[in-house]
């Protein structure tokens, strides 16, 4: 209000100089509001060249500069001015000082900063691990290839290796095989192929006969998610069409409700991690106890006693029944845990069930069951304390013991013989390589452990004494 006060202060005081004035009110190029008037001369037509009235443009300049000022002062104290300031002298919140927006707008870029130094400081950690990762795995190809066989002909021996049914064929992992150093086989080809063909269907161990050596792991496959830090994988040694013995099987255990049965072709297919199918099973399973035996999964329902046998084919429960006093959910499980109370196994004889009771006072009750009703047809209690082991399997009638699952060099330390219902100390070397062994199984057609280390699905040769 001061500017247009002054303005018409100066028209007025300029009146007697015109007859008519015009005054104007607009923005100019820079958006500032400006003021301008315009008189006519009451004795000039016209303007001559590079005159005019000099003391008129004085008074102009010198009003022009003073009004400019005063809107100045206007526009710093928070008065109502051109740029949209609240009345009273309150600034809108809405469009804060530019000192304020710079302000906000360097807080901005520190905090980027440091944003950026902590993802670059990440950044170089990862770095410096995967150059350590790297430096190891070359060394570790250069270990593996140093130990490959000498070329030569074509052997027996590489024959047996590669021949339907005899024991897979070792072949390097991809780079996540290799991500850890312990990861891998370190087995000579040459030992490899002795001690296999000794302990094969076939050879001339191919009969029953008592436990006498274990060979070092094979791996087969890792579990790619923490699901599977512990689990069971199996194959059938007596399938049904159209299931062969080199269809794989596995069930990752960790969790409350598992229910996925994953269905591989072949091994090779287990080792890439692409399932042919997945069986959701109508109950939920405990721990790492299952088996695959005659086209039919066996395991424990959760939290009960009993065993229930899952049709492949049919993908349905065909039979239940519980065990007599078996402990369940925690009550006597193997020195590792894993509500391991109930472990089912298959020998060249046929299906068992190891367990524990109340009765027994946790020492480890083995069953022989009927593969069609799960009917026990006889019990053998022993003097073994299944808490006292980390695993166990069957062999030929044999009930085997581990003494450790994590026990880098554990061995088969008890057997229970139930031809003549007796048992024995052993001292069998058995190498836990991942050090968390959580299943362990006898394939009496591949005859070999199957074995479940810390996510990684394993197997071990074995051979018996000739019978």
């Amino acid at each position: 209000m001061a500017g247009a006060w002054l303005l018409l202060w100066g028209a007025l005081a300029l009146g007697s100089r015109a007859e008519t004035a015009f005054l104007r009110r607009g923005d100019d190029s820079t958006g500032r509001c400006t003021y301008s008037f315009t008189v006519a001369s009451p004795v000039e037509a016209g303007c001559p060249d590079g005159g005019g009235v000099p003391e008129l443009r004085a008074e102009l300049a010198a009003l022009a500069a003073r009004l400019s000022r005063l809107e100045s002062r206007e526009r710093g104290a928070g008065g109502s001015g051109p740029r949209g300031a609240e009345a009273g002298g309150v600034r809108d919140p809405q469009h804060p000082a530019p000192a304020a927006r710079l302000e906000a707008a360097y807080g901005e870029l520190l905090r980027a900063k440091s944003r950026l130094e902590e993802e670059k400081g990440r950044l170089e950690r990862e770095k410096e691990e995967l150059g350590r990762r790297l430096e190891s795995s070359a060394q570790e190809i250069a270990r593996l290839r140093a130990t490959r066989c000498p070329p030569g002909g074509e052997g027996p021996g590489r024959d047996a290796l590669r021949a339907p049914g005899k024991a897979p064929r070792w072949d390097p992992q991809p780079l996540a095989y290799q991500e850890l150093q312990s990861e891998r086989t370190e087995v000579p080809a040459s030992r490899l192929l002795e001690e296999t063909a000794l302990g094969r269907p076939g050879s001339e161990d191919s009969g029953c006969g008592e436990l006498v050596w274990v060979g070092e792991p094979i791996v087969f496959g890792r579990a790619d998610s923490i699901a599977g830090k512990y689990g069971v994988w199996m194959k059938d040694p007596e399938p049904v069409p159209p299931f062969t013995r080199e269809t794989t099987w596995r069930v990752d255990t960790v969790g409350t409700e598992v229910r996925q049965l994953f269905q591989y072709e072949a091994p090779e297919q287990l080792a890439r991690g692409y399932p042919a199918k997945v069986h959701i099973l109508p109950r939920p399973l405990e721990s790492t106890g299952a088996v695959i035996y005659r086209g039919g999964l066996f395991f424990q329902p959760r939290r009960s006693r009993a065993v229930a046998r899952y049709d492949l084919r049919g993908e349905t429960v065909t039979a239940e029944r519980e065990i007599p006093g078996a402990g369940f959910h925690g009550q006597y499980p193997y020195s590792w845990g894993g509500y391991t109370d109930i472990d089912l196994a298959v020998d060249e004889t046929g299906l068992w069930v190891i367990y524990s009771t109340e009765k027994a006072r946790g020492a480890i009750v083995l069953s022989k069951l009927d593969p069609e009703t799960l009917e026990i047809q006889r019990t053998w209690e022993t003097n073994i304390r299944k808490r006292g082991v980390a695993n166990s399997f069957v062999i030929c009638g044999t009930l085997y013991t581990v003494s450790s699952y994590s026990a880098p060099n554990a061995t088969v330390n008890f057997a229970y013989d139930t031809a003549t219902s007796t048992s024995r100390a052993l001292s069998i070397p058995f190498e836990n390589r991942f050090r968390y062994l959580s299943m362990v199984d006898y394939n009496p057609a591949e005859r070999q452990l199957f074995a479940w280390d810390s996510f990684n699905m394993v197997t071990y040769p074995v051979r018996l004494s000739r019978a």
